[in-house]
């Protein structure tokens, strides 16, 4: 069974890359302790949980159980070049836009490559995520996927949890008129290092959020309160340590966070 891929655009235009300079993202190691004051930390991220009425979710290793990015190299012939890369990004060691620039001048992806890909990959969804989307958008919570993959791979997921486009924020590959990669879009914020945050502002600002939730496995979720008034740490496919000790809820099964709803 295969994923219908979004029509591309009929045309394309030539696009010059232009590498900015990056800032360094500093290490960040945070050493969680058990006491008192820990437990009532984790009492107010459970607190604005219950009374959500934003909740933002990486994609990659969190909605779905892979990175887009490295499956999409794997399909390309280019697999094991890019994990190292990826496992950098996610874990800090690199600033974001960096690691995406290297990582995607080894995939250079063609258009047509692309839309292969998409066409005939289903994406394997993370335990447990049909169901808590699900019973967030019965209870009236908005519901978005923010990530720093890719809008064309990214949008057989979104379509899989009936979530809109216009609910996605994420990157865009670009194509010369040849159908070749030539870069990505600089201009999206999930682009860069702390773009995530910058979308988090904007909503709300937008939409007036007053318990925004950012859920995900990486560095670039954390970094997002504030804005965002919680973070939720998720391990359920790949755990980063940096993520795991400075997260103030980190959960391995979404299940956790279902019943935390249920019992609310």
């Amino acid at each position: 069974m295969f994923i219908s891929y979004m029509t591309f655009a009929s045309s394309v235009r030539k696009i010059k890359l232009v590498t900015p300079k990056l800032s360094i993202l500093s290490n960040l190691t945070i050493k969680t302790q058990i006491s008192s004051q820990t437990m009532a930390t984790l009492e107010e991220v459970q607190k604005t949980w219950r009374n959500a009425d934003c909740v933002c979710f990486d994609v990659d290793s969190t909605v779905i159980q892979h990175e887009g990015l490295d499956d999409l190299a794997e399909f390309c012939g280019v697999g094991e070049q890019i994990k190292m890369l990826t496992s950098k990004a996610m874990g800090g060691a690199l600033p974001f836009r960096e690691a995406l620039k290297q990582r995607l001048d080894i995939v250079k992806p063609s258009s047509s490559q692309l839309q292969l890909f998409v066409t005939s990959t289903v994406p394997f969804l993370s335990p447990g995520i049909s169901q808590l989307v699900h019973l967030l958008q019965a209870t009236n919570r908005h519901v978005y996927l923010v990530s720093g993959g890719f809008q064309a791979i990214i949008k057989p997921v979104a379509d899989l949890l009936a979530i809109p486009m216009s609910n996605v924020f994420a990157n865009k590959l670009l194509f010369d008129d040849d159908g070749n990669y030539a870069g990505f879009d600089l201009n999206q914020p999930t682009s860069e290092t702390g773009g995530k945050i910058k979308v988090a502002r904007c909503l709300k600002q937008q939409h007036n959020y007053q318990n925004m939730v950012f859920i995900g496995d990486g560095i670039t979720d954390m970094e997002t309160v504030p804005p965002a008034d919680a973070f939720i740490g998720y391990g359920g496919n790949v755990v980063r340590p940096a993520v795991k000790d400075g997260a103030k809820w980190f959960v391995t099964d979404f299940q956790e966070l279902i019943l935390e709803l249920s019992d609310s």
